[in-house]
């Protein structure tokens, strides 16, 4: 890691840059003579994955403020801290970074032993954000394959707000979006303060109109027990009945289960599973 001096001829993106970029070691396999300290601009370039001219120009103060995702590049190839990567942010954006989201919480074999055992009931894990980080294979069947998504697409509140498809397939999606930012607003307050949480929010007001137009309504409400439906591509219409339970010895973790509330949505729940299983 670099450490935290800063010249004040660095005081501007390309003078950080150049600084911090003088100070890595080029490491075993690169050539002993060189004429200046540190790593080349064309090796900072390869492990940030940009081009040699753009780094060179933002090293000479060209080319336009980079994106987010460019500078979070950048931090990693000059190998910032916490320290770096928030100046690296200020001199080049004028803004702090986003809080990097804390990894969430480990859940228990056991809990996932619980998920398994219930075959018929779609079931998921979530935290306190509504990142779901276990699930069931009814849950597979019925609702989406979680595991196919990339992590940030794992949040309910992502695809009830971000999803047009997820949308179309909940005929009560005004209901159902009500509910769950309101009972999202509780579980932020039993968490305490998140950055986390605070950025979900921030992030969801901006991006949607509906989400900004719910959170204003400051609404609250205990998940309880309900009634959700489903128009599901191939079963057609599904009506789930749902309870929510904490998880002790987890912290922030909550689960919900659905349960098919007639014999005909049990029916369909066995005719996805039986979909899901290799053929003997």
């Amino acid at each position: 890691m670099t450490t935290n001096t800063l010249p004040v001829s660095s005081l501007t993106l390309g003078g950080f840059l150049r600084d911090r970029r003088e100070r890595l070691s080029p490491g075993p396999g690169a050539p002993s003579r060189r004429r200046t300290p540190g790593l080349r601009r064309e090796e900072v370039a390869t492990r940030a994955g940009v081009s040699v001219t753009w780094y060179t120009w933002l090293e000479q103060g060209r080319g336009g403020p980079p994106s987010e995702e460019v500078l979070e590049r950048l931090a990693r190839a000059l190998e910032l801290d916490a320290a770096g990567r928030e100046v690296l942010f200020l001199l080049a954006q004028q803004r702090p970074p986003p809080v990097n989201p804390a990894p969430p919480p480990p859940v228990p074999p056991a809990l996932q032993r619980v998920l398994d055992a219930l075959l018929a009931s779609p079931a998921f894990v979530k935290t306190p954000t509504w990142d779901i980080v276990a699930w069931n294979a009814a849950a597979v069947a019925v609702l989406t394959d979680y595991a196919a998504l990339p992590s940030s697409e794992r949040n309910v509140l992502r695809r009830l707000f971000c999803d047009p498809g997820r949308r179309a397939r909940l005929p009560d999606w005004e209901e159902d979006a009500r509910f769950a930012v309101a009972t999202f607003r509780v579980d932020v307050l039993r968490a305490g303060e998140s950055h986390a949480a605070a950025a979900l929010a921030a992030e969801l007001q901006e991006t949607s109109a509906d989400f900004r137009r719910l959170w204003a309504e400051n609404e609250i409400r205990s998940p309880g027990v309900g009634r959700k439906r489903i128009q599901h591509p191939v079963a057609g219409l599904m009506t789930l009945e749902y309870s929510t339970f904490s998880v002790d010895a987890a912290d922030g973790l909550g689960m919900f289960v659905y349960t098919p509330a007639t014999p005909a949505d049990a029916r369909a729940i066995d005719l996805l599973l039986s979909r899901q299983r290799p053929a003997t």
